[in-house]
């Protein structure tokens, strides 16, 4: 028997050390730049691997990274175990309860975002030549997960975008977060299903449909009854007061390590029941904002940059590179998500500007399908070219899609939000003692201007929206907001809250300023146009300080005047994202 020794053990802390380094390191500076991190983890580990260091100084190489098979599957492990806890986090980013309510019109949007995807890529894929294909050889297999492959979008890059530009708590970047969600767990599914087929390739037909039958069976049990039996299992952590978030945390690892072992018993990747899982864990509404948040900044900083690190480090990436291949992987990807995204936009009656940032909001590929790919590449369905191909259309898609988008959005007419904020609708000292008080009060500030339309009506609007994604932007800042019926004008009611309010925010801190906005439904635009306005002005912490210091309503106004007007910062957003809304 090989036995690990302490040079092994010393080896992989080397590993570890060097590549989760140089990784955050680099990823900060990617951050900066307003990059995804994901194409600075990759560059460090093609600088690594055999691409770059190996070429420079092969005999260093071999030290730090020997070709010894116990080291190798030492990092793999670390690796692997950054894969699934990433695709737990994903599940748990994933709000597919929101997204099924949504489901009139994200529901059309997610099958166009399947169905002409696939349709693009199938046909061109099922006659490329035969050494893209890998020791497989199934022509049909090939085409099949390469088509899945352009189905599947970043949701992680997209939330993301959305977030740094301000819309993700739109009804807009609703939309856009409802439809990919649909689209993601489909696509999932299919790609576990074809995933069935080639790793066991001997399957009857009956065993085919017993595989689908329990795939399907296992993700419904997972988002009915398994959510009620997580939310019930929270509820008891809570009730005997376990510490936090520790106990949260313990039970959503302890789900996905359910979730993979029992789809590998059906016979489908372990990846999929960390997803499901996740998906199940993150429909509970006893699971805060603040312990998503933990998790997702305790995986993204240290399992997943060695994951995508270990992605660079696999192949020799100039080797493998085919330049038409990439340009064909980024062709028939780019038209068939975009394309897909603004024939279903336009098919549900939003306006041409909405119909384009929808489709940009679909074009980036990112982290999902580099783990589709690898999964392919590993079962021998796809080559080494071809997966450095969708390597590099995952990652240039990610870096194009915030400025395409950026560029729409300005596009659409900035507005002075102030202009809306008469000095009768700030309130001072609410007096609420908790999120939906602090609604209903905002809105009886609206009764004598809205004629036939009650403030109850407004609060009840708002207090739907709020129920499927909450509206604190982090610092202390909530902007609840609804889209009415009929009202002529667009309304907003400013409160500053006598005691801070719990508003689930991801950093944790309640809210202290409140922002009530209510547009007209016939005009989504100016939804936009306000809610990005508030977001960027109240980026600004020592406006934010002053405004909670301010001693009365005309104070407030001047105060907001002063330093908005004063800096030009009313609705222009760029260079000032990072300070607030940085939840997910």
């Amino acid at each position: 028997m090989h036995l690990l020794t302490e040079e092994h053990i010393l080896l992989l802390l080397v590993q570890i050390a060097l590549l989760l380094g140089c990784a955050r390191a680099l990823g900060e500076v990617f951050h900066r730049l307003g990059q995804p991190s994901i194409t600075a983890e990759i560059l460090v580990g093609i600088l690594f691997g055999p691409t770059i260091f190996g070429r420079v100084a092969p005999s260093l190489h071999a030290r730090l990274f020997p070709a010894d098979p116990y080291q190798i599957k030492m990092f793999g492990a670390v690796a692997w175990l950054g894969i699934l806890f990433f695709l737990l986090k994903a599940g748990l980013e994933t709000n597919f309860a929101t997204a099924w309510r949504q489901r009139g019109a994200a529901l059309k949007l997610s099958l166009f975002d399947l169905a002409i995807p696939m349709a693009i890529a199938f046909l061109p894929c099922l006659f490329l030549p035969a050494r893209y294909m890998g020791s497989d050889g199934r022509r049909l297999i090939f085409a099949l997960f390469i088509a899945v492959i352009m189905t599947i979008s970043a949701l992680p890059v997209t939330a993301r975008v959305l977030q740094d530009l301000k819309i993700y708590r739109t009804d807009l970047g609703l939309l856009i977060m409802s439809a990919l969600t649909i689209n993601d767990v489909a696509g999932w599914i299919v790609f576990a299903l074809i995933l069935g087929m080639v790793t066991d390739a001997g399957m009857t037909v009956f065993q085919m449909g017993s595989v689908l039958v329990s795939t399907v069976a296992f993700a419904v049990f997972c988002l009915t009854v398994g959510s009620g039996l997580f939310d019930r299992s929270l509820r008891f952590l809570h009730e005997k007061r376990v510490s936090e978030p520790s106990g949260s945390l313990t039970l959503v690892v302890l789900a996905g390590l359910l979730g993979g072992i029992t789809t590998v018993w059906i016979g489908i990747h372990a990846l999929f029941g960390f997803f499901i899982a996740g998906i199940m864990a993150g429909e509970s509404k006893r699971l805060s904002e603040r312990t998503r948040h933990v998790f997702d900044q305790m995986v993204q900083a240290i399992l997943v940059p060695l994951f995508f690190t270990a992605v660079g480090m696999k192949l020799d990436f100039l080797r493998n590179f085919d330049v038409w291949l990439v340009l064909f992987i980024l062709g028939i990807g780019i038209l068939g998500r975009y394309v897909a995204a603004y024939v279903g936009a336009r098919f549900t009656g939003h306006p041409s500007l909405h119909s384009r940032l929808i489709a940009d909001a679909h074009i980036p590929g990112g982290e999902m399908q580099i783990v589709i790919g690898m999964l392919a590449l590993e079962h021998g369905v796809i080559s080494q070219t071809v997966y450095v191909a969708i390597v590099f259309g995952a990652v240039v898609t990610s870096v194009i899609s915030g400025p395409l988008m950026g560029r729409l959005l300005r596009r659409i007419e900035e507005v002075d939000w102030l202009a809306f904020l008469p000095v009768d609708h700030i309130r001072m000292n609410m007096t609420a003692r908790n999120r939906d008080e602090a609604i209903r009060e905002l809105c009886a500030c609206l009764r004598p201007e809205t004629g036939e339309h009650p403030a109850d009506e407004f609060a009840q609007a708002v207090l739907r929206r709020e129920y499927e994604m909450t509206t604190s932007i982090g610092g202390g800042v909530a902007i609840p907001h609804a889209r009415v019926v009929g009202i002529k004008r667009s309304l907003v009611v400013f409160g500053i809250c006598g005691q801070a309010l719990e508003w689930n925010s991801a950093d944790g801190k309640p809210a202290e300023l409140v922002f009530l906005v209510i547009t007209p439904r016939e005009n989504p635009s100016i939804q936009i146009q306000l809610l990005r306005g508030i977001a960027c002005g109240m980026a600004d912490t020592d406006l934010r300080r002053r405004l909670i210091q301010a001693g009365s309503a005309p104070e407030v106004l001047e105060i907001l005047r002063h330093r908005l007007y004063q800096s030009e910062s009313g609705t222009h957003c760029e260079g000032k994202l990072s300070s607030v809304d940085n939840a997910g």
